[in-house]
């Protein structure tokens, strides 16, 4: 397979439901009783079931434990169930970590130097230890230039410091969330400290324990008297101490690729057709060059994972956030992959707002003429990629945005004045150097007007590629300001994940904004106009008009931005013909 020419991975046709597990009702059982429903039949051909689905803690599924089933809720009669309706899944495979919890981390834990998986994650210090020099407490701090090259995901170094058994401080690479807490002490845990007398445990316990329920550093317990026990009490507590966290992998590691294959083998069992390689972009690591998405060894990485999963009958994908400006989108689709399309939600919605087809109109055209296969959405599980929108300058030029940075900021403040919540990314220093997302419901984002909601949906049916819906869209969910602060500082994607019982289902589908979004599915799920050919006809600023054609079969639609009012007529080739109309 030559990069020249490389093998392009043809995306199935219909639209994708988005979901967790237990987004209805609580578990995926109830989901699939909500799909037999007689108001769902024809709409959905795809089902994108976020990593819940397998057994995980941190991060709403992104901290994969292993990629069991979460058996508290999903069974494999729920994935026979779903094959039967003809529903094909789309699962993720989280390339660039696994959770502290997982049995390799845990087993490194357990026999340090002794563990199969030593090399299994990035050893920090042994990665950098020619390109730096060592800090006071140990840490090798890369040199300069390598360090502002660095992509941060929060403040501070990437590292999270994991004791051996031995004793000593090992460090490894941990992009994504860590905490480090300590087990309070019982007195009987003190019984291996010589020179503690069973009477004076009790005290010291309460001590310890008073120091780890205000968060202090072990080190800086004051010990009131105990002082010469120190070293063999800290080794107590140190042995006590827990972690939670998502360990970079080291794909370096043939063990690691190993992992890769078997879990392929596992989704495809599972009956997945499409995987999302999240996360993808930081898994190729090496000093001097960025973390993120350096070349070639990404690339490398990816036409072998890309192998596998030919293998295994599955098409991959690599989820990528990136500025426009950059054109790492076009690059990822020129190597033959279907891409996300984090364009489309920015541009819809400053589309509807301003009364503008001309940044849509871009986008679709590039879309068009470079052939690009793509899954788009409107809300998801994560946030409103804004930041995607943007320009570049490199290599002393600039390439154009899809939108300016005074349309981007106007877009950004209207949806933050709607209650959304923006999301930032840090330099190596700690300092924020942009933002990255907002998190905010669509509805929400488009100041819960119906009209609009439904004139998006209706423009997302129409793109190119898969539409994917996420099930609180099709609810009209507003945002959760509640679950949102319940999360505390990292809380702020709680606001679009609101899980909806069967009785909420039951009071949606008596709205006619949901009754409408269905129909507007099934249209799309179901006319043969959407296997054919797309085209765009010429209209004036502030409207859009497009259509599909498969033979005799044609679907157009005509909408007016500046009001969302439109308007949808749609024949299957038999002649007969449907027309839909949504006026304000």
């Amino acid at each position: 397979m030559s990069q020249e020419q490389p093998i392009r991975q043809t995306l199935p046709t219909g639209v994708m439901l988005n979901a967790y597990p237990d987004s209805i009702g609580g578990k995926l059982a109830d989901i699939v009783a909500v799909l037999k429903r007689p108001e769902f039949k024809d709409s959905f051909s795809l089902f994108y079931i976020l990593p819940t689905f397998f057994n995980s803690d941190l991060d709403r599924g992104f901290s994969i434990i292993d990629y069991g089933l979460n058996e508290e809720l999903v069974t494999p009669e729920d994935l026979a169930e779903l094959n039967a309706l003809n529903i094909q899944f789309k699962l993720d495979l989280v390339l660039n970590h696994l959770s502290v919890q997982s049995h390799q981390f845990q087993d490194l834990i357990e026999h340090g130097n002794d563990s199969p998986y030593k090399d299994f994650f990035v050893d920090w210090n042994e990665f950098w230890h020619e390109h730096g020099t060592e800090g006071p407490d140990g840490t090798i701090i890369p040199t300069e230039e390598y360090l502002q090259k660095l992509f941060m995901r929060k403040p501070g170094l990437p590292i999270l410091k994991v004791r051996f058994p031995d004793g000593s401080d090992r460090l490894y690479w941990n992009t994504f969330y860590q905490d480090v807490s300590y087990k309070e002490l019982e007195p009987e845990d003190l019984a291996e400290v010589e020179g503690i007398s069973k009477d004076e445990a009790p005290a010291i316990a309460s001590l310890v324990n008073q120091a780890i329920a205000a968060k202090t550093d072990p080190a800086a317990i004051d010990l009131d008297g105990y002082a010469e026990h120190k070293d063999a009490i800290l080794g107590v507590i140190e042995r006590k101490r827990q972690y939670l966290g998502q360990m970079d992998l080291n794909a370096r590691s043939e063990k690691v690729w190993s992992f890769y294959e078997e879990t392929l083998r596992r989704l495809r069992d599972y009956g997945a057709k499409i995987i999302r390689l999240d996360a993808f972009a930081y898994l190729h690591k090496v000093p001097g060059e960025p973390n993120f998405f350096n070349r070639p060894g990404t690339w490398d990485y990816l036409e072998r994972l890309k192998r596998i999963a030919e293998a295994n009958d599955l098409i991959v994908f690599p989820e990528i956030h990136a500025e426009y400006g950059t054109g790492l989108h076009e690059e990822v689709a020129s190597k033959g992959f279907p891409i996300y399309d984090f364009f489309f939600p920015g541009l819809v919605i400053d589309a509807l707002e301003r009364g503008s087809n001309q940044a849509l109109l871009r986008w679709i055209d590039e879309i068009r003429s470079k052939g690009l296969q793509t899954i788009n959405m409107l809300g998801c599980h994560d946030g409103i990629p804004l930041l995607d929108l943007r320009g570049k300058a490199e290599a002393g030029s600039f390439r154009e945005g899809l939108l300016d940075e005074e349309q981007i900021e106007a877009t950004m403040a209207r949806v933050t004045e709607r209650g959304g919540r923006v999301k930032n990314l840090y330099g190596p220093d700690g300092r924020k150097i942009a933002y990255y997302q907002i998190n905010a419901t669509f509805f929400s984002a488009l100041g819960e007007d119906e009209q609009k909601l439904l004139m998006a949906r209706a423009i997302q049916l129409f793109m190119p590629g898969i539409p994917q819906v996420w099930y609180l869209d099709l609810f009209a969910g507003k945002n959760d300001y509640e679950a949102a602060d319940r999360g505390g500082a990292a809380g702020h994607k709680e606001i679009n994940r609101t899980n909806l019982s069967l009785e909420d289902v039951e009071a949606g589908l008596k709205r006619l904004v949901v009754r409408d979004q269905l129909k507007l599915i099934q249209l799309r799920n179901t006319c043969p106009a959407f296997q054919g050919r797309f085209e765009v006809h010429p209209t004036d600023e502030h409207h859009l008009r497009i259509s599909w054609r498969n033979g005799d079969s044609l679907a157009t639609l005509d909408a007016d931005l500046r009001n969302s009012s439109f308007s949808i007529s749609a024949s299957d080739g038999t002649g007969e013909e449907k027309r839909l109309s949504y006026d304000r």
